[in-house]
């Protein structure tokens, strides 16, 4: 938090120290904890540096004058005897201009200034500015002298990106009366752009504050869910879609599409500003993400698709305790741009690995173990990250409304959803998108399993889907829920006695069910036509395929042989719409259906004829 005449940022270089705190000792070493004697007065939570080269720690359990402290660097070579300094703050993130676009660790450390400094392998101890100290940002002030402000209130605005201009706002923990503030120009983030007259005297403004990334930004009140985040997704925006400041998980077993359906969602999803954080997924993985991320352009805007994300990378072959931490520092950058009044998504992949972590911590606190091994805690820990989502209102003399959407993906060994981190995901998240391995062996993407899934939003957005995009949006889920719903029916009949034992009736809902699936569910992700499909074609899709199903029926009642129907050249090219691009689709479609009702009255007439 922004404090005093000069900016004292988290960066905890060694040099910043402050002279008055006594230094402790390492007593005990035990992997990423150790143990610190002579820690009188040392705060929970606070970031000490351990050791002669300075690695970063968090302290996390205070017993007199012993400190338990969880290192986020590797601890191979610290020895029992070395130094521990304190700092007085706690872990905190720098925000600013400058945050979008970049790559991080799991303790807000920039990745390609420390690639430049050390090559590939990072050298411990090193904590270098979150945001580049030397660079300029073109300030427009919108804030006057001897205005009233608080926590919130917007001094000026600064184009970041080609995408998002940051409002600069005053701190959450600070308020009172504008004593001066800077003329438009370029000034970097080091350089007071204005000085506030508080109760306890005059503080400096800059265009950049902190934050402690375990304490959630406050905010005026929450708002109801009742605006769907469309992704670009077909069975998540149709069957079970997630509303803006919602929450979702995406259980499922390793090769399922996890981390594909994660990275398309961070593509597509009509969030302003996307927060992607890599916790403790493999190192390959990871890379995919950092190597096509800044080469995608926003399927909205043509522009790099960068320039509205920030990415927190921590891969499984990092340091374990700071998996823990990058989830905190995603969200409370998230929570930083949504205080602006955007609406951003949070992408955690995966939460077991950040379990895991806790698990390990846990282990070498010798807490008492829960289920499996995990803490007591996890559920409690779980929900803390969660509940930091929300759509609301934000702080600030103006009406202003911002969002945070986490979709958290679970790693569930096995695949075995009744594992704890699972179930407890379940009580906290309103949607569940269930992975389903045998879909991926069929390559069907994806792999979301329209049975046991679900959103818990339906009810809360059933007005938002008419208005917006169609009156029959609602019937026609329900009608498309149905047929799929019967097949799996059918299809255990057919499994028993085989298919001559269903009546022409069944047939047509297995072949209407079958087209849902195929032509409607899947989606391939290397065809740009396919791998984002807009709200309204969507509600076309569907519309042309239960129209198909409602001849079908149509043709069955008035005895006309379903073979015939399934023959009509036309259903061809219903098989194919869904790689017709969007701009065009809305003829496309209706030509179709006009299609469809000439070749089944052409059906129809020999039919009436031969009567």
């Amino acid at each position: 938090m922004t404090t005093g005449q000069k900016l004292d940022p988290p960066s905890l270089r060694r040099s910043r120290f402050m002279p008055d705190f006594k230094p402790g000792k390492v007593a005990r070493v035990a992997g990423p904890v150790i143990v610190a004697e002579g820690m009188l007065g040392a705060q929970m939570y606070e970031v000490v540096r351990v050791g002669d080269q300075g690695l970063i720690g968090e302290i996390i359990k205070i017993d007199g004058e012993n400190a338990t402290v969880q290192v986020y660097e590797e601890t191979a070579g610290l020895r029992p005897g070395e130094k521990v300094e304190r700092t007085g703050k706690p872990l905190s993130v720098e925000l600013g201009p400058g945050i979008l676009g970049q790559i991080y660790d799991g303790i807000q450390r920039p990745l390609t200034v420390l690639f430049e400094k050390t090559g590939p392998f990072i050298k411990r101890g090193l904590a270098p500015a979150a945001i580049d100290r030397s660079k300029k940002w073109h300030f427009v002030p919108t804030a006057d002298r001897a205005v009233e402000v608080s926590g919130g209130d917007v001094l000026g605005t600064v184009k970041e990106t080609t995408l998002i201009t940051q409002r600069i706002m005053v701190p959450p923990n600070q308020s009172g009366k504008i004593i001066s503030i800077v003329p438009e120009g370029d000034y970097t983030i080091s350089e007071p752009i204005g000085e506030l007259e508080t109760k306890t005297g005059p503080v400096s403004l800059f265009m950049m504050h902190t934050w402690p990334v375990r304490i959630a930004r406050p905010f005026k009140r929450k708002l109801p869910s009742e605006i769907p985040l469309i992704t670009g997704q077909r069975i998540i925006d149709f069957f079970f879609p997630v509303a803006k400041g919602g929450t979702a998980a995406v259980p499922g077993p390793f090769g399922s599409g996890k981390t594909v359906l994660q990275q398309s969602l961070a593509k597509f999803a009509d969030a302003q500003v996307i927060v992607y954080v890599g916790c403790g997924e493999r190192g390959n993985e990871m890379a995919e993400v950092l190597e096509t991320f800044p080469t995608l352009l926003d399927p909205r805007t043509g522009q790099p698709l960068m320039n509205r994300t920030t990415l927190v990378a921590n891969t499984s072959n990092m340091p374990i305790a700071a998996r823990e931490a990058s989830v905190y520092t995603g969200i409370t950058i998230a929570e930083y741009f949504r205080d602006m009044g955007y609406d951003t998504a949070l992408m955690a992949d995966s939460t077991s690995r950040w379990a895991e972590a806790l698990r390990e911590i846990s282990g070498r606190l010798e807490e008492m173990p829960g289920e499996e091994g995990y803490p007591a805690y996890l559920a409690s820990r779980l929900a803390d990250f969660y509940e930091r989502s929300g759509r609301l209102e934000v702080l600030g003399s103006e009406s202003k409304q911002g969002s945070i959407s986490v979709i958290g993906a679970v790693s569930p060994p096995g695949g075995d959803f009744s594992e704890p981190i699972t179930q407890n995901t379940l009580r906290i998240v309103k949607v569940f998108w269930a992975l389903d391995s045998e879909l991926a062996k069929r390559r069907h993407f994806p792999a979301i399993n329209w049975l046991t899934s679900y959103s818990l939003y339906l009810d809360t957005l059933e007005t938002w889907y008419p208005k917006e995009i169609g009156p029959e949006w609602v019937d026609l889920r329900k009608v498309a829920m149905y047929l799929l719903q019967r097949d799996e029916e059918l299809r255990e009949i057919v499994m028993l006695v085989g298919p001559d034992a269903l009546s022409e009736g069944q047939r047509v809902i297995l072949e209407a069910a079958k087209m849902i699936k195929e032509d409607f569910l899947m989606q391939q992700s290397y065809n740009p036509a396919d791998s984002y499909c807009d709200k309204t074609k969507t509600y076309n899709m569907i519309r042309t395929i239960l129209h198909y199903y409602n001849l079908m029926q149509k043709a069955v009642d008035e005895n006309i042989q379903l073979q015939k129907v399934l023959e009509l050249p036309v259903k061809n090219d219903i098989s194919r719409m869904r790689l017709t691009p969007a701009d065009k689709f809305t003829d496309y479609s209706q030509s179709l259906n006009e299609r469809l009702d000439q070749e089944f009255q052409m059906l129809k007439a020999p039919a009436v004829k031969a009567k």
